[in-house]
C-alpha cells in the first residue's frame, strides 16, 4: 500500500509540475516540457492528453497551453469566499474616490494572494494581477496581515519564505519585523514606503471578524509621488477605515 501511495504521489507531482511549467512559460511542445522537467516524453504526452481531455489544456498544432477552464475554476473559487463578496464593491469605491489602485488580499500558505483589485483614474499599472502570490513582509497589505496572525505563525512564515530584501528599505531582520507589526497592531494601519518596489508606496488595513480573527486586508497603492503628501495620506487612511467598517459589517450580517 505504501508503495502504491508513493507512486500515486509522484504521478500527481508530475501532473502539477506540467501545469506549473505551462503557467510560467506559456505554450510548449512535449520535447520542451520533457527537457525542462526531466520527465520522459511518453509520460509528458500521457499527462497532456489527460489534461486536454478534461479541458484544462488546449492543443494548438504541436504545442500545448493551459485552457480557460482554469479561469472558470478560479472565478468560482473566488466567488465562494465571503470576504470577496463583501469587499468587491468597497474596493471599487476606494479606487474611484482615491484615483489609485485598490487591492484586496488574503493569506494562503504563508503568502499573500491578490483576490481582487480595481484601478482608479490616476492609478499606475503595476504587477498586481488577480491570483498573484507575494511575500508578506515587504508590502503594506502583507504587514497588515502579519500583524494579526499569532506570533508562532509569523515565525513559521519567516522560516518557510524568508525575509528577502528587494530594496534598500525592505525589512529583512526578524526583530525589526516583529517591532513593526506590533506597532501596526496597535495603530490598526500599515504602510509600505518603497519596500517592495522602489518608488511605490502603499497603505493598508486588516479585515477582521467579530473575534478579531484575520480575514484579509485592503490597501491603496501607488507611486510615492502620489502618496507622500500628508493631507492625501490622511484622506486615504479615512477612506480605508470607512471601507473596513463597511466590509466587516457586511460580513457580520452575512451579506
Amino acid at each position: 500500500m505504501a508503495g502504491e501511495n508513493e507512486h500515486t504521489g509522484r504521478t500527481t507531482r508530475k501532473l502539477l509540475d506540467i501545469i506549473s511549467d505551462l503557467d510560467e512559460h506559456g505554450a510548449q511542445g512535449v520535447t520542451e516540457l520533457a527537457n525542462r522537467l526531466d520527465i520522459p516524453k511518453s509520460t509528458i504526452h500521457y499527462h497532456l492528453q489527460v489534461l486536454r481531455d478534461s479541458g484544462y489544456v488546449v492543443q494548438d498544432e504541436k504545442k500545448y497551453r493551459l485552457g480557460l477552464r482554469f479561469l472558470q475554476v478560479g472565478d468560482r473559487t473566488r466567488r465562494r469566499i465571503p470576504l470577496f463578496k463583501a469587499a468587491r464593491e468597497e474596493i471599487n469605491d476606494l479606487a474611484a474616490v482615491t484615483g489609485e489602485l485598490a487591492i484586496l488580499m488574503i493569506e494562503e500558505q504563508g503568502l499573500g494572494v491578490i483576490l481582487y483589485k480595481q484601478a482608479g483614474d490616476n492609478a499606475v499599472d503595476m504587477d498586481a494581477s488577480i491570483g498573484r502570490r507575494a511575500r508578506l513582509h515587504d508590502r503594506a497589505l502583507g504587514k497588515a496581515i502579519l500583524a494579526h496572525l499569532p506570533k508562532e505563525r509569523v515565525e513559521e512564515i519567516i522560516q518557510e519564505h524568508g525575509l528577502r530584501q528587494t530594496t534598500a528599505r525592505t525589512i529583512h531582520q526578524p526583530e525589526e519585523l516583529f517591532e513593526t507589526i506590533e506597532h501596526i497592531r496597535e495603530q490598526g494601519i500599515a504602510y509600505n514606503r518603497g519596500e517592495a518596489v522602489r518608488g511605490l508606496n502603499g497603505i493598508a488595513v486588516p479585515i477582521l471578524d467579530d473575534d478579531e480573527k484575520l480575514l484579509g486586508a485592503i490597501s491603496i497603492a501607488g507611486p510615492a509621488t502620489h502618496l507622500e503628501d500628508d493631507e492625501v495620506v490622511d484622506e486615504i487612511e479615512n477612506h480605508l477605515f470607512q471601507a473596513k467598517n463597511v466590509i466587516e459589517l457586511k460580513l457580520k450580517r452575512g451579506i
